[in-house]
């Protein structure tokens, strides 16, 4: 996400936070260097232009000048910008509105996936979304959306047979009304490219079901025509914001970062995976921290306490005091693990991390460790130390991996319980002793240390 961006970026900065004192050279020199970081990631010539007017004007005043870390200064007045151009200090809305949703956009940008992400987020919200299939030209389109309604749990609207998206949503929004659904998600027909025929239709459905929320889903990749697209739909329809998707796949960002300005409509979702679970509120300053290399330690926060089971973290915590954590253990933690999405994304979400090489080899490890313990019976997980050479040999065969593969991870497991046993003994020592209660003063910071 954004990665191009990100590391051009951060390289300028790190060699202006470098310079005890600025002068207007190095600062015009900086600034150029991040110019033609925004335009190779495919940011708004125009918005490239007017963020860098904006920068130099402030990087050049008295706050930089009379500032004891100009580098530092510059930097924040950067992310500051980025933040503006993003959309603001502003949160998104946390109480979704009321009604209904329209959900338009062109073929291939996730609009159905996306129209599912939606009502999943709203219903950790506390509301009872409805699906409604207005796309009467895609044959698949009904059959996907009544699929993420089945999986998600939700009533989902489909009129088979029916060409009139009119009358689609006339029923629809009666059959929400019996059923008690709230707001009501109506994912749109798209087109390989915009044409009247299309906006035609959806004037009209608009008409009908009065919006409160009209949203574009844009693919981040798409760069500049997902500009073009959304200054487009918004002139049509009066859009109230926009879903960027595959946001996670797009190493540049441009779309981001132009189409608030463009539109002036905000970015209100950012689809960051394919599951139904990675759509997330777009934060203006959470995203421009990570581009920095600030990280977003809230965001990361808000994810875990989402996607952690807080009873199997207790469980593992008091296995982890008394050493009785087992393979079946460290399963359960791999998945809990793995809930929070990708490796890079969790990565980029802390201060100062940055990228680190080989990601990619990280990931398949743990998928790797996964199959392997996945291949063990119940009682080889409870009892690693029942494996020898022959079940060894059955699970590297079970998980499509080598004995060796096995035999390193049972070693990393054993050295980890090992570990965990010696620093047990060390806490129960340093208690008997009174260490513990007294480690202030035993360390010098007590008062009988001063």
């Amino acid at each position: 996400m954004f990665q191009t961006l990100s590391d051009k970026l951060q390289g300028v900065l790190r060699q202006l936070r470098g310079y005890g004192k600025l002068t207007e050279k190095n600062v015009a020199d900086a600034l150029r260097e991040v110019r033609l970081a925004l335009l190779e990631a495919d940011v708004n010539y125009k918005v490239a232009k007017d963020f860098i007017e904006r920068t130099k004007s402030r990087a050049l005043g008295q706050e930089v000048l009379a500032s004891v870390t100009p580098g530092q200064q510059i930097v924040k007045i950067v992310h500051d910008e980025l933040v503006a151009l993003m959309g603001g200090t502003a949160a998104p809305t946390a109480a979704p509105t009321p009604g209904h949703w329209m959900v338009c956009g062109l073929h291939g940008a996730g609009k159905t996936t996306t129209a599912g992400k939606l009502a999943k987020w709203l219903t950790k919200q506390g509301r009872k979304p409805m699906l409604v299939a207005c796309d009467v030209y895609r044959p698949a389109a009904v059959d996907q959306l009544e699929t993420l309604g089945r999986q998600l749990g939700i009533p989902t609207f489909a009129a088979r047979g029916e060409r009139d998206v009119v009358a689609i949503a006339k029923r629809a929004m009666e059959f929400a009304r019996l059923q008690g659904c709230d707001p009501v998600i109506f994912d749109t027909a798209g087109r390989l490219h915009i044409d009247e025929e299309l906006v035609q239709e959806l004037v009209r459905l608009r008409e009908v079901i009065q919006p409160s929320e009209i949203l574009l889903v844009a693919d981040a990749a798409t760069g500049q025509e997902a500009v073009n697209i959304a200054e487009h739909f918004d002139k049509a329809l009066g859009l109230t914001g926009i879903v960027l998707t595959k946001l996670d796949g797009d190493a540049r960002g441009g779309a981001a970062l132009s189409m608030r300005a463009v539109t002036g409509k905000p970015i209100k979702f950012a689809g960051v995976g394919e599951k139904l679970e990675e759509l997330e509120a777009f934060h203006a300053e959470r995203m421009a921290g990570r581009i920095l290399g600030m990280g977003d330690v809230v965001g990361l926060v808000e994810k875990a306490q989402e996607a952690l089971d807080a009873r199997q973290a207790e469980q593992l915590s008091r296995k982890l005091a008394d050493q009785s954590m087992n393979l079946e253990d460290f399963l359960a933690q791999l998945k809990q693990l793995k809930k929070l999405g990708p490796l890079e994304n969790l990565l980029g979400m802390l201060p100062g991390i940055g990228k680190m090489p080989d990601l990619s080899a990280g990931e398949a490890e743990l998928n790797r460790v996964e199959a392997i313990i996945n291949s063990m019976t119940l009682t080889e997980r409870r009892q690693p130390e029942i494996l020898n050479a022959s079940r060894r040999a059955r699970i590297a065969k079970g998980s499509g991996t080598t004995v060796a593969d096995v035999n390193h991870l049972l070693k990393q497991f054993g050295m980890m319980k090992r570990m965990m046993k010696d620093m047990g003994k060390m806490q129960k020592a340093m208690t008997r002793r009174g260490w513990v209660a007294n480690a202030p003063r035993n360390l010098g910071l007590g008062p009988a240390g001063r």
